[in-house]
């Protein structure tokens, strides 16, 4: 299959590495990856803040610059929700509502389309040490991705999985919401980071690097040892 990557913004400044694994790993799985350099962002900052004339003018790009991918993947929910639940709220009864509606048909999130759309649930990877997962918010309730990372994980020889209370309750990030709403966002974090403590885990894994970059913000000032890595950092480990 021809794969179109897309990489979020803090993906390519902050953890680029993720992308790289994301990489290996679809090619692994027999994939042909794509990049396109003339990418820059889904949209989705400058709609959460209000701005939709500027997020539709983004937005337009992205519909272009992915024109024409048989597959679009990225390494986070939260962007790939964005495309899919709120593209049609920019460009509805506009000339480019079909357009959106084929974009959002072909665009996925990286665990689900391993397993959903490539019927792949192990890589070969391998990694020794006991974890949990964090569902984000974005994947569970606008992807509605569960199960897939789980299954991904569940073959990694070597990783423990156990799941920790109250697993789906947000992180507290929320994008601007962790800097509008600073005592509760870090409230949110501090319950994450203690139900993630209680399992005796040494990481957390999930498929959104904008909760993980918070939590492991979280982590680092409280001087936890906890760990925190992408799915796709994980599936790569070990080869």
């Amino acid at each position: 299959m021809n794969i179109q990557l897309f990489i979020p913004c803090f993906v390519d400044q902050l953890y680029p590495q993720t992308a790289f694994n994301m990489v290996k790993v679809l090619e692994k799985a027999g994939c042909t990856v794509q990049y396109n350099t003339d990418q820059t962002c889904c949209g989705q900052p400058a709609f959460n803040a209000g701005f939709w004339d500027d997020a539709r003018d983004v937005c337009l790009k992205f519909i272009k610059d992915f024109s024409g991918a048989e597959y679009i993947v990225a390494p986070s929910a939260s962007c790939v929700g964005f495309v899919r639940n709120y593209y049609t709220k920019l460009f509805d009864n506009s000339s480019r509502h079909n357009d959106v509606k084929d974009l959002q048909k072909r665009t996925f999130e990286f665990s689900e389309f391993l397993v959903n759309v490539l019927q792949v649930d192990d890589v070969g990877a391998s990694l020794h040490t006991r974890a949990t997962y964090h569902d984000s918010c974005a994947g569970l309730r606008e992807c509605n991705i569960k199960k897939e990372p789980r299954k991904l994980l569940s073959k990694v020889k070597g990783l423990e999985l156990v799941e920790m209370h109250d697993v789906e309750t947000c992180c507290g990030f929320g994008g601007t919401f962790a800097v509008k709403f600073e005592p509760i966002s870090i409230g949110m974090a501090d319950q994450k980071l203690v139900h993630a403590g209680n399992t005796g885990a040494e990481c957390i894994i999930s498929t959104d690097l904008s909760c993980l970059m918070h939590i492991d913000g979280y982590i680092k000032h409280k001087g936890s040892k906890l760990q925190t890595m992408h799915l796709a950092d994980v599936l790569a480990s070990g080869w």
